[in-house]
């Protein structure tokens, strides 16, 4: 049995269903953008894009814990 996804990946499905991009895209625009603090990224995906906050924080955090492991 696989354990539920925890964590900000978990925002994911709904995520996608509401804004209607994959993830992937969501990430590209993320490191694509020329901001690179946490909350300066959340806040920018919230203008830019509308997301709510927990949906861009989910993607932010997500993304940044991604690349800082690389």
């Amino acid at each position: 049995m696989t354990d539920a996804v925890k964590g900000p990946a978990s925002y994911f499905p709904s995520i996608e269903k509401k804004y209607g991009r994959p993830i992937a895209e969501w990430k590209d625009l993320i490191r694509s953008s020329p901001l690179a603090k946490h909350m300066e990224l959340v806040n920018w995906l919230k203008s830019e894009y509308e997301l709510g906050h927990g949906h861009a924080n989910a993607l932010v955090a997500h993304t940044l814990t991604e690349d800082s492991a690389k």
